[in-house]
């Protein structure tokens, strides 16, 4: 299992090789989650109307190992914007993909951003 967790890795701004694009605004709903697929990962995509910004992640929850972040409730913890896992309600940060309860446990976040209404994802490879 520690093999697909090792194709997760977070990608900042200044990383980015290639900007993937996703579709555009509409395909997905306001203040909740999608998944895509780039290669062989599955990544959740949450456009957060309610703060008027974008976020993706690894959709594979690192504690039950299932694909299902995108199916989390967003929100904001401390002003820091997180997605709470369907699972287990594990807070992780949209930012940084930390555990907001300060476990072990963490997300791969990638950077998005919007063009002409069309929506990218950032990946280093």
């Amino acid at each position: 299992m520690e093999n697909i967790l090792e194709q997760y890795k977070s990608v900042s701004n200044t990383d980015v090789k290639t900007w993937f694009k996703v579709g555009v605004i509409s395909d997905f709903p306001e203040n909740s989650g999608a998944c895509i697929k780039y290669k062989t990962k599955q990544i959740a995509v949450f456009n957060f109307t309610r703060t008027g910004k974008w976020y993706a992640s690894q959709n594979l929850c690192p504690h039950k190992m299932e694909m299902v972040i995108s199916l989390g409730m967003i929100g904001n913890k401390e002003d820091v914007p997180k997605v709470a896992c369907p699972l287990h309600k594990k807070n992780f940060s949209l930012e940084d993909g930390s555990n907001l309860a300060g476990e072990d446990y963490k997300i791969a976040v990638y950077p998005v951003k919007i063009e002409n209404e069309n929506v990218y994802i950032g990946f280093n490879d």
